[in-house]
């Protein structure tokens, strides 16, 4: 697949409220490989959302490298080019909608990049059709749902045509039905090839990654497989992170003695060895 983002010893430092500096982000050094879906997942202050910030530059290293296709963020001359490779989307869906009709807030982007109005209007097309809302392309956003605003900030920074997904707490003020409404979504552009990079305080929403990064105290402390991270939960717990639910009643049941699998992490996985 190869390397789309280098991270190497990156540090994030600023001045805080009592003049003292504070460290953002401590010696950071990861790599996120094209196709891959990487969750990351922290407290809040941890770091994970500043770490999300400098993946399309939007802040700058104090320290280190942030790599993006090759191309230094640090680099003026290179601000463009990784935010069309890297896109960003946030918390609040109606922070990102600027249009009052949806198809025209999909072609915002790429208007601005002066994509020509037919490549514009067959992106559109494809990347309403991409999130499953190409019904609503005449819709007022106002009319939509937390998590139909989020599928169509989605599909706007698709119109883009970035290689990267990256999304900070993307469900964090949406209900059930919205969360697994821009879930599905992440989950089938993924397959599709497109790389993701996750921010997350719901554990749930990682057992579906291919690898997941804890971090704490802007560093990066666990890092490994769903199974190999979730299994270890008395260390998570002491972080004052959650651990999905059927990773905690496996291990409770293992304390109890019963001889179960430590890479169950999901309920069917549990399920399973419950009821052969």
């Amino acid at each position: 697949m190869g390397e789309l983002i280098k991270i190497e010893n990156m540090r994030h430092t600023y001045p805080g409220y009592d003049g003292q500096e504070v460290h953002a982000l401590t010696d950071i050094n990861l790599t996120v490989e094209q196709g891959e879906f990487l969750a990351v997942i922290g407290t809040n202050g941890s770091g994970k959302s500043t770490l999300a910030k400098h993946l399309n530059a939007l802040i700058l290293p104090t320290g280190g490298k942030c790599l993006v296709a090759g191309m230094d963020t640090s680099d003026p001359a290179n601000v463009w080019n990784i935010r069309q490779q890297v896109g960003m989307v946030f918390q609040n869906p109606d922070n990102q909608i600027v249009a009052a009709i949806v198809e025209e807030d999909v072609a915002f982007g790429p208007e601005n990049l002066g994509v020509p109005p037919a490549e514009i209007s067959r992106r559109v097309t494809e990347s309403l059709a991409l999130v499953n809302m190409e019904e609503y392309r005449h819709h007022g956003p106002h009319l939509l749902s937390g998590g139909q605003k989020q599928r169509v900030a989605i599909a706007g920074v698709l119109a883009m045509r970035p290689k990267c997904l990256v999304l900070d707490e993307p469900t964090a003020m949406l209900d059930p039905r919205g969360r697994k409404e821009v879930l599905d979504t992440v989950y089938r552009l993924n397959k599709e090839g497109i790389t993701v990079v996750y921010i997350t305080h719901f554990m749930e929403e990682a057992v579906a990654a291919h690898r997941v990064v804890v971090m704490e105290q802007g560093k990066v402390v666990l890092e490994g497989t769903p199974a190999e991270v979730f299994c270890q939960v008395e260390k998570l717990k002491a972080m004052g992170l959650d651990v999905p639910a059927a990773a905690e009643v496996a291990a409770c049941l293992r304390e109890q003695g019963m001889t179960l699998d430590e890479t169950i992490i999901s309920d069917e996985q549990l399920v399973v060895a419950l009821c052969p």
